[in-house]
């Protein structure tokens, strides 16, 4: 079983936050709750493995939970199955730049977790307390459910030729790693447009989710790198920390220009150049997020006469990015 997000932001939380901060380290512990209360939000307890978490968690009912990976007694995965399945509450999961790090983190966003704080990040938690506020915020008030795991589907071979009519090129934030899962496992084995994913997450994450997502099937997944094509049957999830750009003959490029509505890679910048691709007659599809980003890359797609499809408000973690693609009438 895994969860997964239902339902717009509302306003339940008119008190404090309450947070349940699980953390193996006393340092990281300390740290997190000096900053949490420095902002107003109410730490209502810390746990220092996974066991003390799920008995804390039933006797506290935190708005939202702050998860380590590694842990004695009981690993942060397991915890989080665990507590999807007994009492399902958003978490926050605090995750480490490695390899291992990363592939656990695409995990825990695959079992439910809505978020990640990144652990390097915590030497400057006092600079980026207005974005480990926000994240909290956000993630507190998706509502979770569980719902059975998809399994992984067959593959017919890994496409390779030119596409067929249509370029397919999704946008997501927040809750994307699901959303994204979501629809990519929909697709029939035989599906024969080019993808091109946009997902907002650092560098050092995105590796491990095109890995995921390739496993997941049907179609081929993998991270881009300067001059692969768009190729029919395959995905093309942009890098953490980079815009993906395709020229005119589908060959994608990379850069570190600045962010577009603070991120990067941006949803904008590569749906703009796959419109001025000839022939390529996109679909745009925007899945859960915060903020604006993707906006003016729906209007070059729709002024190429291509087609704009938004999540509906009912089954987005945040309809952030997928309400401004429908306030501006574009969807």
């Amino acid at each position: 079983m895994t969860a997964q997000h239902i339902g717009p932001l509302d306003d339940r939380h008119t008190q404090p936050l309450r947070v349940l901060i699980v953390d193996d380290s006393a340092t990281v512990r300390t740290v997190l709750r000096r900053t949490l209360s420095g902002l107003g939000i109410d730490v209502v307890g810390v746990a220092s493995d996974g066991l003390e978490a799920l008995d804390l968690a039933a006797e506290l009912r935190p708005d939202v939970i702050t998860l380590d990976v590694e842990m004695p007694r009981m690993d942060g995965l397991t915890t989080l199955q665990q507590l999807m399945e007994r009492q399902p509450t958003p978490v926050v999961m605090i995750s480490s730049l490695t390899t291992e790090g990363a592939d656990a983190t695409i995990r825990a966003l695959e079992l439910g977790a809505v978020d990640f704080i990144e652990k390097p990040t915590f030497s400057n938690l006092a600079n980026a307390g207005a974005a480990l506020e926000a994240k909290l915020r956000n993630a507190s008030r998706a509502r979770v459910t569980l719902t059975r795991a998809v399994p992984p589907r067959p593959r017919v071979g890994d496409g390779g030729g030119r596409w067929r009519e249509r370029v397919l090129v999704i946008g997501a934030s927040t809750g994307g790693p699901q959303a994204v899962r979501a629809v990519l496992t929909a697709l029939p084995p035989d599906f024969g447009l080019p993808v091109a994913v946009v997902q907002h997450m650092p560098a050092g994450f995105t590796r491990s989710l095109a890995n995921r997502l390739d496993t997941l099937g049907p179609l081929r997944c993998v991270e881009a790198e300067p001059g692969m094509r768009l190729q029919a049957g395959q995905v093309l999830l942009a890098p953490g920390g980079q815009h993906m750009v395709f020229d005119h003959a589908g060959r994608a490029s990379l850069n570190e220009a600045p962010p577009e509505h603070g991120v990067r890679p941006a949803v904008n910048v590569t749906m703009a150049s796959i419109a001025a691709i000839p022939g390529a007659n996109p679909i745009a599809v925007i899945l859960t997020g915060m903020g604006r980003d993707g906006v003016r890359g729906c209007q070059t797609i729709r002024d190429v006469g291509g087609t704009i499809l938004a999540e509906a408000e009912s089954t987005a973690v945040v309809w952030g990015m997928p309400r401004a693609v429908v306030e501006a009438g574009l969807a």
